[in-house]
């Protein structure tokens, strides 16, 4: 699946490709995105959730979170900022553990979104799907993974590439469907023209190499081009998880 749409956000004419691909592991994609247009005004809402496990939990969550976030962002009239942002994550944490119930398992997924409009840019962030950004030929992570593993990696407690960080990776803190309903972090991007951003699931995060990702994205090609890059080289790697990319391009 590929798809390219032209938006206005932050000021800024902002150019978007997405591309998933299911991978060799499962036999079905439980990743969701959602690229679109504001409605009401200029701007755009991008999004990535990757459901956790392979059971219709996994599907519920991944669709339920992106259909209740993006439905919130659609409606609200106001000026983007965290405020409602919050509250689009609060009101999926409710729905999906209310689904969770009624399924009996495991009901969770992780969201990540990108929301411009006229007045800004934002990111919201809960799981281990992520958004990079490169900019003057740096490509920098600007969000945090909710993880055993992010935590064991900056604290030391393992080596990076050890069997326990391995296993830490699915130990996941904060999630859509958490009993404890936790809060996603928010952070406020400033666009310049030539950046790059790239929202992904760890599909892509932990299968495709930073250097690579870092050429993909500064190629100059379209962004739809550079999703289906960096998805062919999630299959590449192995395929081992479903793979999804949205990459906003800011001119």
């Amino acid at each position: 699946m590929t798809m390219v749409i032209e938006a206005q956000g932050a000021g800024r004419q902002l150019t978007v490709g997405a591309a998933t691909e299911v991978g060799r592991r499962y036999a079905a994609n439980f990743d969701v995105l959602h690229a679109a247009e504001l409605q009401r005004r200029p701007g755009l809402c991008a999004v990535v959730a990757d459901g956790m496990g392979a059971s219709e939990g996994s599907r519920t969550a991944g669709r339920m979170a992106v259909d209740v976030f993006t439905a919130a962002v659609q409606q609200h009239r106001g000026p983007v900022d965290p405020t409602p942002l919050f509250a689009a994550v609060a009101d999926a944490q409710r729905r999906v553990r209310a689904a969770g119930q009624e399924l009996r398992e495991l009901t969770g997924c992780t969201l990540t979104a990108l929301v411009a409009d006229a007045t800004g840019a934002w990111v919201t962030q809960i799981g281990d799907s992520r958004v990079y950004r490169l900019r003057g030929g740096l490509l920098e992570l600007l969000t945090v993974d909710h993880t055993a593993a992010w935590l064991g990696a900056v604290h030391g407690w393992y080596p990076a590439d050890s069997p326990q960080a391995a296993a830490a990776r699915y130990q996941l803190h904060r999630f859509i469907g958490h009993p404890q309903l936790p809060e996603p972090d928010v952070l406020s991007v400033t666009m310049f023209p030539g950046d790059v951003y790239c929202l992904c699931t760890d599909g892509i995060a932990e299968q495709v190499p930073y250097q690579f990702m870092e050429r993909t994205l500064g190629s100059g090609a379209s962004p739809d081009v550079m999703a289906s890059t960096l998805v062919t080289a999630s299959l590449e790697a192995g395929g081992r998880d479903n793979a999804t990319a949205v990459v906003v391009k800011v001119c």
